[in-house]
């Protein structure tokens, strides 16, 4: 039982009798020795005193310090008694970790392990070591899990009103699934262990600490100032200096009366009269010392009318000043030294200055000279030192594990033994001397092992439920944290929608505006300028999660580079408006794909697989993904060295194709910083892959368009070898035969076929296009030639290619019908040939809803069968070879007339160039 409160950080606290602070804690029969589940009607408070493992030098080791937890930050503070009124330093709870170690030396040590350092902490007892884990544990627990701070009402403070009680409950209940709750240690914790003694420290000057040396001297001041308060003029010193034999827990002993003792009379022990007037002859000394931290002695003396307690409050308060006035001694010691060493080092200054020569001078510099050489030599000698100790303590590691061996086949050994004890105990005719004799040195083992094994399994059981917890807070972290990415993303999404629809604006009144007189058209080229100047990186309190950078992860501008001046303002929207798509499918759409991505291990043709290649790959699976479907068009075609023997014939003889492949590779994606910057690779690597293609396919060799297609292989692949299967698995197996032949003759096929269809599936924008006698193919001949990479942004453009090298050339048209879909009404807006054409131009970087033109491709566009594709290829590709056979025959009839008039032009027709002439 208990009756001191657990601690009082605050003044007020003491003002309530000791027997008020807290309930008794009852033990339940089931519990085991040490357990006790605490029935508290007010919050507990924890403090005590704990040593802590610390230093450097020489005074390295344990230092005693009084620990107090704070409710509201999480932190444990410490201070070297627990009357200083400033603490020495405090340790982070909230991102801290605990560890006992049942092995250590010291009984009750245990770690407290933050991000920053790793605290050394020892209790008195085994069992105040665990009170203190399990408290900690519990109140990192309470601020992790506690709702934010309310206006404080009486009912409020209490447990049982409002979450802080269920939260006590259930950590308490967790808890008992590992360790049961530990009883509150007597005295070790609390008022109780405030009120006694510091405990002692085999030297008074290791226990000072020099770290926070000023914290100590405004420590020190302050407690002298207010015990020259307590006394008042004239009367001298409370009480004498205690006697050497006096015990220091006779202050504690004294502090609770004798129940023998009858009511209203005094002990024997009681002090005079005069000496209670002298104690209450000081008004002013309550509140000089309520600016203490820990105001015991004052409070104590003042509110407590036992002569007993006040006697046993003064020989405790002499105590605590004796053994302050013993370390203030060695303090002054310290600073002495450190005064003597100034001094010491003013006097060489001086003599430095004094010297009448220079040569003297000199002589000094080099005494100094000399000494810092020597004690160079000390550091090192030191520092060997120091290895040979790191050395040492590697060896005494190993020596450590085997010694664990070694224990481990000792218990094998016993586990033998007490077998085969057991069996010699069952046979009653082996002598009884020699019997008994094992027997109680097995016996004795048995205990010890007993004991090890019980402070292991006390270990392990804490680890547990530390590991328990930590992986809670975690979690609850962690979710935490999504949330408030989810947030954020949405809120700059948001923003971006916001600023799109701002710079629109703009876009609309400046084109509205004209050349209008006054200061309108002014104003607005100001705010377009400034809306164009500025960008999202520079707020500082913004948090970017995807800034709109120059470029993206595939060396492309994010936002395009339209040469015309009034178009910047469209492509700053048109930067925006990516950003804003990709922000909002962050959690929507990305997680849940790189989710089922990464959970595709092994890739076959199924209908899953190919919804997800529809969908688009995540930029860390499509290097992988693209090599499987270039595989599985190329594997007929694939042979071992084939690449390195195409790269070898091109160094013997140079084909004919090279000097056009020389030129295309600097106009190969201006815009994309990879094939612009002269010390990239990739110009190299793309002359290689074409060369080397040129003489795989001697029928094609090099058209205008390759370059692109296999610059996109390369960005993504970056393996020249990937890179050229990839560019074979598109020309000679995906793409029909003659599409990049000299008369590009299934080219202008398709174009024929996407005329069809487009009357198809989108009838009012054909019916359009034709009343302003708008020619489409010579927009779209490019995007079939070189599948969209002149077109799409990056982002769109790879998930086209995604599901393109898996279902083939009818996503070409899937995507390209979705194209004048998506922007099928701005085009109807259009009531002019050269108005639509300039849109047509760059009206397909606008496009920056993925998933929407996605829907309209693979959803809007249904039914899309293979076969009707076939058919209409078959009937245009007939008509087109009967023109061009109509064509030929023209084309021969009319050089056979030519040749067959033969007349000779006219002398007067003749040029000067032509003619002869003198010079």
């Amino acid at each position: 039982m208990e009756n001191a409160p657990e601690c009082t950080p605050s003044p007020s606290e003491f003002t309530q009798p000791p027997s008020s602070a807290r309930e008794p804690e009852v033990a339940s029969p089931g519990d085991p020795e040490g357990c006790a589940r605490p029935l508290d009607t007010v919050p507990k408070k924890l403090c005590g005193y704990l040593s802590k493992f610390g230093g450097k030098g020489p005074i390295k080791g344990w230092k005693c310090r009084w620990f107090f937890y704070d409710e509201g930050k999480c932190h444990l503070y410490y201070s070297r008694t627990a009357q200083d009124a400033n603490p020495l330093d405090s340790i982070d709870l909230s991102s801290a970790v605990f560890d006992c170690k049942a092995n250590a030396e010291d009984e009750g040590t245990f770690e407290v392990k933050t991000p920053n350092r790793v605290i050394t902490l020892k209790a008195a007892t085994k069992q105040a070591m665990l009170y203190w884990l399990q408290q900690l544990q519990m109140k990192r627990w309470e601020f992790h899990n506690s709702p934010p701070a309310l206006p404080v009402t009486p009912a409020a403070g209490l447990p049982g009103n409002g979450p802080a009680l269920h939260l006590k409950l259930e950590q308490e209940a967790e808890l008992e699934e590992f360790l049961c709750p530990v009883k509150t240690p007597t005295g070790l914790v609390g008022a109780a262990a405030a009120l006694q003694p510091v405990p002692a420290m085999p030297s008074t000057l290791q226990n000072i600490s020099l770290k926070h040396l000023g914290t100590e001297i405004q420590n020190t001041v302050h407690y002298i100032r207010g015990n020259k308060q307590t006394q008042a003029p004239g009367h001298g010193p409370l009480v004498a200096e205690p006697s050497q034999g006096v015990e220091p827990q006779s202050g504690e002993q004294r502090l609770t009366s004798d129940p023998s003792t009858p009511a209203g009379k005094e002990p024997e022990e009681s002090p005079k009269p005069a000496l209670r007037s002298s104690l209450s002859s000081s008004p002013m000394q309550k509140p000089k010392r309520q600016s203490n931290t820990f105001p015991f002695f004052s409070d104590g003396l003042a509110r407590s009318r036992m002569t007993q307690e006040k006697v046993a409050a003064l020989e405790q308060q002499v105590l605590i000043l004796t053994e302050e006035l013993k370390s203030q001694k060695e303090l002054v010691i310290i600073l002495h030294k450190a005064l003597e060493a100034a001094q010491q080092e003013k006097r060489a200054s001086s003599a430095y200055l004094a010297a009448p020569e220079d040569k003297d001078r000199l002589e000094l510099v080099r005494h100094k000279v000399r000494q810092i050489a020597e004690l160079s030599q000390r550091v090192e000698a030191l520092e060997q030192d120091r290895e040979r100790l790191a050395h040492e303590s590697g060896l005494l590691q190993q020596q450590v594990q085997l010694l664990m061996d070694k224990n481990q086949a000792k218990q094998q050994v016993i586990c033998k033994l007490s077998q085969k004890l057991t069996e010699d105990l069952a046979q009653p005719d082996q002598p009884a001397s020699a019997a008994n004799g094992d027997f109680l040195s097995q016996q004795e083992r048995m205990e010890h092992l007993k004991d090890d094994m019980e402070a292991y399994r006390t270990q392990n059981r804490f680890l547990n439920s530390e590991i328990h917890q930590v992986t809670k807070i975690w979690r609850k972290v962690a979710e935490k944290e999504k949330a408030l990415l989810t947030k954020c993303a949405y809120l700059q999404a948001r923003n971006c929608q916001v600023e799109s629809k701002y710079l629109a604006g703009l876009r609309r009144l400046q084109e509205a505006a004209g050349a209008e007189a006054g200061d309108f058209p002014g104003l607005l080229r100001q705010l377009v300028h400034e809306a164009l100047q500025w960008e999202a990186g520079e707020a500082p309190a913004s948090v970017e999660l995807r800034p709109v950078s120059e470029y993206d992860a595939y060396g492309f501008l994010t936002v395009p580079d339209y040469e015309v001046e009034d178009l910047k303002l469209l492509a700053k929207i048109q930067a925006l408006e990516v950003c804003s798509h990709h922000l909002l499918g962050l959690e929507t759409v990305q997680r849940p794909l790189r989710e089922r991505w990464a959970a595709l291990t092994e890739l076959a043709p199924t209908a899953e697989l190919k919804q997800l290649l529809r969908a688009g790959v995540p930029r860390e699976h499509r290097p992988r993904v693209w090599r499987w479907l270039v595989h599985r068009r190329v594997q007929h075609l694939h042979s071992p060295g084939c690449y390195q023997e195409l790269l070898a014939r091109g160094q013997t003889r140079q084909h004919p194709a090279a000097r056009q492949i020389e030129l295309d590779l600097n106009r190969t994606f201006p815009t994309n910083k990879h094939f612009t910057c002269p010390a990239s690779s990739f110009p190299d690597k793309l002359r290689r892959v074409l060369l080397a293609f040129s003489w795989q396919n001697p029928t094609i060799g090099y058209c205008q368009g390759l370059n692109r297609l296999a610059a996109i292989a390369l960005l993504v692949l970056e393996d020249e070898e990937s890179a050229f299967w990839c560019l074979v698995a598109i020309v000679e197996t995906i793409l029909p035969a003659e599409y990049y032949s000299k008369t590009l003759t299934a080219s202008q096929v398709d174009q024929r076929v996407l005329r069809d269809l487009l009357s198809e599936k989108l009838p009012r924008l054909t019916a359009h296009l034709r009343q302003h006698h708008t020619d489409l193919s010579l927009i779209t001949f490019n995007w079939f030639l070189v599948v969209f990479a002149d077109s799409l942004i990056s982002d769109i453009l790879l998930q086209v290619w995604d599901a393109f090298l898996y279902e083939g050339t009818k996503v070409v048209f899937r995507y390209a019908l979705a194209i004048f879909k998506y922007n099928e009404e701005e085009i109807l807006r259009l009531q002019d040939s050269l108005e639509i054409y300039q849109y047509l131009r760059f009206f397909t970087k606008t496009i920056c809803d993925s998933r929407k033109l996605m829907s309209i491709a693979f959803d809007d566009m249904n039914p899309f069968p293979m076969k009707q594709l076939r058919q209409l290829r078959a009937v245009h590709r007939e008509r087109l070879e009967a023109e061009l056979r109509e064509l030929e025959l023209l084309k021969a009839e009319y050089l056979e007339r030519r040749a067959s008039r033969g007349r000779a032009v006219p002398e007067s027709c003749v040029s000067e160039d032509e003619g002869e002439g003198d010079g």
